[in-house]
């Protein structure tokens, strides 16, 4: 205790050495990647990535969010809400997708991060990128056994469910089943990686199947555009439900970012990268549309039911079986993207325990199955447990908030590497580029909110289009004085994102805008956990990477000074070994 207590005393000085400090991509790929001890095994194709992508992202948004949404927010223009997020969803998985490519590491989003705006950054947006994994998780294994209800002819979706008397509304039903799941799905993935992708490709292939059906069966049955214009038209909510529903229902797009944390086990990252992430997106995207339009032409908005919607959809329509098969599908794209979602998130707390921001034991990969047990078996436990007792709607925005932010950055960090780190601007005018992009953004996102004049609108979608095409000019100068390659002066870059800086910059515009959009109570317990993972960064995650990082470093001097057996030209290897 008195060793953590001088370290608290030199929390400031801490703080000043790491919170900015940055890894290269290059360290990240080598370096880093040597504490989890065994290397993971790379198996994986890019069919096998297009297969989880997209595995991970059906059975969440479709079953979860689409009767929700169209209920209570966006009314029949709920695809049009799918439309707007999936735009974005692929603006922010082209972001993905070149630093996938050029960092093929598994912390995702937490190592793009932390190379380009250093490690409390990196720490924040791995954080919440875990924070929203564990909680959909928690949300879709409740779904599950909704559906697995309508799948044997249950009427009541919350029949298997124990309620206690006593608890708040909300956390007062029990789901002993989602639990069970997540626990099977945890035991899967300790075994190996390629064995639960194949179980997920199997999985995903008779999904697709089964959406087929779905599509076809209810067009040829529902009432086609008299149940979409009916009983209030088609946006009975406005444009702004259609907006709003759009941030919730982001919460379908979470997944294509697994693939990302999926780099050090897949074969060719180059070209297996770039296919699965924007090819699993845009796949989605469009059965998401289909699957949400063809619930509104089965069933008036407004009688959507909330749980189970369309197993209860096709037997409003009389048919009684098609609701069992669909109950049945739905099960089984919910277990797909669990999968896919419980894969994803152990790669991420892995490679944070590789950072020491977290305990190192959870960055440990099993020898024998080359999977991080460890962390697979720490979150599978979080899981579990907020799957036995917490509804979804508790967590939906909350979930859509933090994966906004995460994208935000995301997108953000794209742009300060792209023309900054790896190009030849000045950090002060990219920085300014950036402040000036979100500024206008929120200003504009602020406006819509607050219903104000339209013309106040139309000023700040044209200034932020003026304030993009400056900075590209002033960057296309540079890059012609210069004669070098914006992305890579020396070494030309693997996939590059066409067109830049403008699908980024819509990209956080967008996320912004989505962001504003969710309740006050999402912000409040955002804001709650926010300040919870400061202060353990402040309390233990800065002083172990300070001690790992900083002293390491002075450690491994002084055994070169002092020793004579350490050769000089080995003096890396005697660094790399340290804790």
């Amino acid at each position: 205790m008195s060793k953590y207590f001088h370290s608290l005393s030199q929390t400031p000085h801490r703080l000043k050495s790491r919170m900015l400090a940055t890894w290269t991509p290059d360290q990240e790929v080598n370096q880093v990647r040597l504490r989890s001890g065994a290397d993971m095994k790379r198996k994986l194709r890019w069919f096998d990535l297009v297969s989880l992508g997209v595995g991970g992202m059906l059975g969440v948004g479709v079953f979860v969010t689409t009767g929700p949404v169209a209920r209570d927010i966006s009314g029949p223009a709920v695809f049009i809400s799918y439309m707007i997020a999936g735009f974005s969803a692929v603006l922010s998985s082209l972001c993905y997708t070149e630093f996938s490519v050029n960092v093929p590491v598994a912390g995702g989003a937490f190592s793009y991060l932390r190379v380009t705006f250093g490690e409390f950054i990196g720490y924040f947006g791995g954080v919440n990128i875990l924070l929203e994994y564990v909680l959909s998780n928690a949300a879709v294994a409740r779904s599950f056994t909704e559906y697995m209800c309508t799948a044997i002819g249950v009427s009541d979706p919350n029949a298997w469910r124990v309620k206690v008397i006593g608890l708040a509304k909300g956390y007062n039903e029990l789901d002993f089943p989602a639990v069970v799941l997540v626990l099977l799905l945890t035991l899967c993935l300790c075994h190996s990686t390629k064995e639960s992708s194949m179980l997920n490709l199997v999985m995903t292939v008779f999904h697709v199947i089964f959406f087929g059906f779905v599509i076809i069966a209810g067009f040829c049955h529902g009432d086609g555009v008299k149940a979409l214009v009916e009983p209030r038209g088609l946006t009975p909510y406005g444009a702004r439900g259609v907006v709003n529903g759009a941030a919730v229902v982001y919460f379908s797009y979470i997944g294509y970012d697994t693939v990302s944390t999926l780099a050090e086990e897949i074969q060719n990252p180059s070209f297996s990268l770039p296919v699965g992430i924007i090819g699993s997106v845009s796949v989605v995207s469009v059965l998401y549309c289909l699957m949400s339009l063809v619930l509104c032409v089965m069933v008036p908005y407004n009688e959507i039911s909330k749980s189970a919607s369309y197993a209860v959809a096709f037997r409003r329509i009389g048919w009684g079986w098609a609701g069992n098969v669909v109950g049945a599908g739905a099960s089984l794209g919910i277990v797909a993207s669990l999968l896919v979602a419980m894969l994803g998130q152990a790669r991420y707390l892995c490679v944070i325990g590789r950072a020491r921001l977290v305990p190192s034991w959870l960055a440990k990969v099993h020898p024998s199955t080359g999977t991080p047990l460890n962390a697979t078996l720490f979150l599978g436990i979080c899981t579990a447990t907020i799957a036995l007792f917490t509804d979804l709607e508790i967590v939906m925005e909350l979930i859509s908030l933090g994966t906004l932010c995460v994208f935000y950055l995301v997108a953000n960090a794209l742009i300060y590497r792209k023309y900054t780190l790896t190009g030849q601007n000045a950090p002060f005018r990219t920085l300014s580029f950036l402040a000036l992009l979100s500024f206008f953004s929120l200003a504009f996102s602020l406006w819509w909110k607050l219903n104000k004049p339209w013309w106040g609108l139309t000023l700040f979608i044209v200034i932020t289009i003026a304030v993009t095409a400056l900075f590209q000019y002033h960057t296309w100068s540079i890059s012609s004085t210069t004669n070098k390659n914006l992305l890579t002066p020396s070494c030309p870059s693997k996939w590059s994102v066409p067109f830049m800086p403008w699908p980024a910059a819509a990209s956080v515009f967008l996320n912004v805008f989505l962001t504003t959009t969710l309740k006050t109570l999402s912000f409040q317990r955002f804001a709650i956990w926010t300040c919870l993972v400061t202060m353990f960064y402040v309390l233990y995650g800065v002083h172990r990477t300070y001690e790992a990082e900083e002293m390491g470093r002075v450690d491994v001097v002084e055994i070169h000074v002092t020793s004579t057996r350490v050769q000089p030209d080995k003096l890396d290897n005697v660094q790399m070994a340290i804790p």
